[in-house]
């Protein structure tokens, strides 16, 4: 969540950071005559984005009388296409120099990062090469007293502002460790009257972070959002509105960039992004439909579920509770497929005006139907998919003499693997541990702190890892706890010996989470995760949320950063006669665990699988890498890859810091990456599964 600037310097002065004496004011504010402190004044527009003052955001005013013109004025100027619900007016200060101060997380680096610069303002990033210096953060250490004096060093200031300094960047630190902060930046800081002072101030939260605090809602200002999007945020649903025509409803955040992308190459563009999740009940869903039946830009109405753990059924009844029986206002074509389709789809058809459809293709022509194609413009059509019929790899005569070496502990693919669950008292924790008991999980031991000498499914539970381990020998635990207390449990799991730590839990805060990796890196476990539906091998085992009916025994592997997709593409795989030996999904946040390019040298190596394919999604660089591996052994065995949100509006940086620590790169470059490493990019699931089948049949 981003802040404006009030609300950002609001929380640096809590932590004893100097900003300058100010008001804020919106659009139906009385008169200004009250201000605390006296002219100039400087009035700043209130928007969450950059750029404010080549845009004419900022206006200097001298005298008094001329302060609610200059007021006005600003709350009518838009910045980068949002016009400002609010101004802060402050008083004028007097400096010399300006600097740049800023700690951000970085996904690139996978680190907190701590920037300084000799020169700020507005072109900071456009400066000389030395003005900045970059410095990579401990967690949870922190800044370190040498990283400090070497910034200070490297702005060229006067020795007695250095207590100053340290005090500044010590509580800068602190603000961002106890908040979850993204990003911190102070651009430009300044030195007024021997006081370090942030003259202007960027903060964005983790969301994560933020849902875990214990006041969520202190920062949210409605007037930043729409009417829709307070609406939906309202029952914690994710939604974006776009520019299409389409109103669409998915369940996981894959699923619904895939289908997004599917619609836009058709000329249907997508007129939001909504991502139902696994709570499909009927609340969320007449929050949907009015979210997307009260928008006059949506003509009709797509419904896209692949039930893994969530039913079918469930999502179908929720549809006829919300619509109340009655034809819904616009076309809308629901189509069901996985847990309980068949039940669902019988639901769905008392549901008079429902059109339903058996795959996304066919959904495609039903809404094409209803009202014909849209132009489509910026959309994954634009991209260079060569969709060939076969995958290109190298015969066994010319494959390289040596593979990547596979580092950590090998993979977990036998149907004899102990394994654990932490957190197993839990409700959720209990029902995926009799779904994993009736696929024939070798599950040995639960453990819940506190609980030991209870029983779960006839599984006996523990108060330690140690206890269960010392009884039973496992080597895989799937942890269902709570985010605030996970980082700690997979630390216990590592202390205990355990060699696969499989981490279901989401909503894990960044900062939390970099530095459990960073304890993590000092052990010989593997992590998987966090947020991930965990690990199938088809006939052996499963070890987390996936459900079993996609999936069948066979030699391709899937690596997946989405759950639904994983579900949706074994689908595809399995009806094509095409099992799979092992399907992981590392996880869709950030910062995992085991990324695509430390799995790859497994799978290459593994003699039981014999083609590829990596599901990945836009953002980071995660797919990029394991092409580079992939490249640099001479495509041993067939690789394909699915990237979901290719039609995705880019993602916004993380301001001035964002634009320096971040490497360049796009969905076209992510494309173009995987196709130069001869990883091909398929547009479609179907197509991709096709080509696979032609492939392993030669």
């Amino acid at each position: 969540m981003r802040l404006n600037e009030h609300q950002g310097k609001e929380l640096l002065s809590e932590y004893g950071i100097a900003v300058p004496e100010g008001v804020i004011m919106g659009k139906n504010n009385g008169g200004t005559t009250l201000l605390p402190f006296d002219p100039p004044y400087v009035v700043k527009s209130q928007v969450l984005s950059g750029g404010r003052g080549k845009a004419g955001g900022i206006i200097m005013v001298d005298e008094p009388r001329s302060l609610d013109q200059a007021i006005q004025q600003v709350l009518l100027t838009p910045v980068a296409g949002t016009t400002p619900p609010y101004v802060r007016i402050e008083g004028q200060l007097s400096f010399e120099r300006e600097y740049y101060l800023s700690l951000s997380v970085s996904r690139d680096k996978k680190s907190l990062v701590f920037i300084c610069g000799r020169h700020g303002g507005i072109d900071v990033e456009s400066a000389d090469t030395d003005n900045l210096l970059v410095q990579t953060v401990s967690l949870p250490e922190g800044l370190g007293s040498w990283q400090v004096r070497r910034a200070f060093f490297h702005l060229g200031c006067e020795k007695a502002l250095w207590p100053g300094f340290l005090v500044l960047t010590t509580h800068l630190f602190q603000a961002v460790w106890e908040n979850g902060l993204l990003l911190a930046e102070i651009n430009p800081l300044v030195v007024v009257d021997g006081e370090w002072t942030a003259l202007d101030a960027k903060v964005e939260i983790g969301d994560n972070a933020l849902a875990l605090s214990p006041n969520p809602n202190r920062f949210h200002l409605s007037a930043y959002l729409s009417e829709r999007e307070n609406l939906a945020r309202a029952v914690g649903l994710p939604f974006h509105t776009l520019d299409g025509c389409v109103g669409l409803v998915a369940n996981g955040a894959g699923l619904a960039m895939a289908t997004m992308d599917i619609l836009n190459a058709s000329g249907l563009r997508a007129a939001n992004f909504l991502d139902l999740g696994g709570a499909a009940d009927s609340e969320r869903m007449k929050t949907a439909f009015r979210l997307l039946f009260d928008d006059t830009q949506v003509e009709a109405v797509f419904i896209n579920f692949f039930g893994g753990i969530l039913s079918c059924a469930s999502v179908a009844f929720a549809m006829t509770e919300a619509l109340e029986q009655n034809a819904p206002p616009k076309p809308l074509v629901a189509r069901l497929a996985g847990n309980s389709a068949q039940e669902g789809r019988q639901i769905l058809s008392s549901l008079p005006g429902v059109l339903q459809a058996n795959d996304t293709a066919e959904a495609v022509r039903l809404l094409t139907k209803a009202f014909g194609a849209k132009p489509s413009h910026g959309s994954i059509s634009d991209f260079a998919f060569s969709t060939p019929k076969t995958l290109p790899f190298q015969t066994a005569s010319a494959m390289p003499k040596s593979l990547p070496h596979p580092t950590g502990p090998a993979l977990p693919k036998a149907a004899e693997t102990k394994i654990l669950i932490q957190g197993i008292t839990g409700r959720v924790a209990g029902h995926h541990t009799r779904l994993m008991l009736d696929a024939g999980t070798n599950i040995v031991a639960g453990v819940t702190p506190f609980k030991g000498g209870a029983s779960v499914c006839g599984i006996p539970v523990y108060d330690s890892v140690a206890q269960a381990v010392h009884h039973h020998g496992a080597t895989v635990s799937v942890i269902f706890v709570p985010a605030a207390f996970a980082p700690d449990t997979v630390l216990e799991a590592a202390d205990a010996g355990i060699e696969t730590v499989i981490l279901i839990t989401e909503g894990i805060p960044q900062l939390p989470m970099l530095a459990l990796l960073s304890r993590l890196d000092q052990t010989s476990t593997r992590l998987i995760g966090p947020n991930t539906p965990g690990i199938i091998v088809p006939g052996a085992f499963k070890a987390g949320i996936m459900p079993t009916d996609p999936f069948r025994p066979g030699r391709v592997a899937v690596l997946s950063r989405s759950g639904t997709l994983t579900y949706e593409a074994a689908a595809h795989l399995s009806s094509r006669g095409l099992g799979q030996s092992i399907c992981i999904g590392v996880g869709g946040d950030p910062f995992i665990g085991s990324s695509f390019a430390d799995l790859l040298p497994h799978l290459l190596a593994d003699d039981t699988t014999d083609a590829i394919l990596m599901l990945g999604e836009v953002g980071g660089k995660a797919e990029e890498e394991a092409g580079r591996i992939y490249a640099e052994c001479g495509a041993p065995k067939p690789m394909a890859a699915f990237i979901a949100g290719l039609s995705a509006p880019p993602g916004k940086r993380l301001g001035h810091a964002g634009a320096i620590i971040e490497s360049a790169g796009d969905a076209q470059s992510k494309v173009r990456s995987l196709h130069d490493a001869g990883i091909p990019v398929f547009d479609q699931l179907d197509k991709l599964a096709d080509a696979l089948a032609t492939t392993m049949a030669r």
